[in-house]
This record gives structure tokens, sequence and C-alpha cells, in this order.
């Protein structure tokens, strides 16, 4: 089985700005795309695992998120990195779209995103981390039995990965 990191996306990789779906409004966090590299070169699975409600309130749509993510792995290959995968819940229980209004168990803090990418991607939870921004991020983690969530609280995302790095060696 394989070992992965798990990052939140907005305010972990990117720059929380509120619902995200315009590539003109994405700026990467901090030494993002260093932190990605890092686990690239290291064998380690990068996974965004990712809460995107706006879909449910009918303020983008899924191509629009495929489009962000698209370009996000566009900018990181220009540093020689990608993203291994990227999970969404498009769901939210008070949204306006019908069939994204429901509650849902892939919808953070739950753990159905984290284990469908664990299942499908053979990553070994135990061996494996989340780092995110939000208390919802870290629980999801523990429900999906990984070895542990990190609270990203700001700075440069490469020297916590690479201190992260170090500890699951």
């Amino acid at each position: 089985m394989i070992q992965a990191i798990f990052f939140d996306r907005d305010g972990v990789l990117n720059e929380e700005v509120g619902y995200l779906w315009q590539i003109e409004k994405f700026k990467w966090i901090d030494g993002a795309r260093d932190a990605i590299k890092f686990c690239n070169e290291r064998g380690i699975l990068t996974v965004v695992v990712t809460n995107q409600g706006g879909i449910a309130r009918g303020l983008y749509t899924h191509a629009e998120v495929d489009a962000l993510h698209d370009f996000m792995q566009k900018s990181l290959s220009e540093v020689g990195a990608h993203i291994d995968a990227f999970y969404f819940c498009p769901h939210h229980p008070e949204g306006v779209v019908p069939e994204f209004s429901i509650v849902c168990d892939c919808r953070k803090p739950k753990a159905g995103l984290i284990l469908r990418a664990c299942a499908e991607l053979d990553i070994d939870p135990k061996r494996s981390i989340l780092i995110g921004d939000a208390q919802r991020d870290i629980d999801s983690a523990n429900a999906a039995g990984l070895r542990d969530g990190i609270f990203f609280t700001g700075g440069n995302l490469f020297d916590v990965v690479k201190s992260e790095v170090e500890k699951l060696s």
C-alpha cells in the first residue's frame, strides 16, 4: 500500500477567497508548489480532498471545478510537479440544485472522500496524513483512520510538509 499526503485545497494549497472557481482569482499559498514537488520526488502520493458546496448552491459547476484543477496541474507542471488525484464533494444540505442538495458521506468532516481515495489508489491510511485549515479537515482525517491530521495555520507550506514527511519516515 502507498503513502499519501491529503491536502485540503482552499486555505492550504491556494489562498482562501470564498467560493473559488475562477482561475483569475487563484493564487498559490507560499511554498505549495514546492511542497507538492517534494512529495512527488519521494514517491508520496498527493491527493486533494475538498468540499465544493458551491456546486450545490448553484454558484459554479463540476466543469468549472475541473477546469480550475486542470489549471493547477498546468501550473504545477511548470515546476516539474503534479497532484496525483483530486476528490471533491459537490453536496451541501442547504443547496439550491436538487441533485446536490443532500446530506452525504463525502462532505468533510465525514470521511467519504478520503476512504474512496484510499480504496481507489491503494493508500495506506496508517502511513498517511492530511493537511487542512479547518477542524472539519482534522475530523475527516481522524474518521478515516489516517495517521494524523495537521492543522495548517499559514506560513510556508513547504516547511510544514518537509517537517511532516520527516516524521513519516
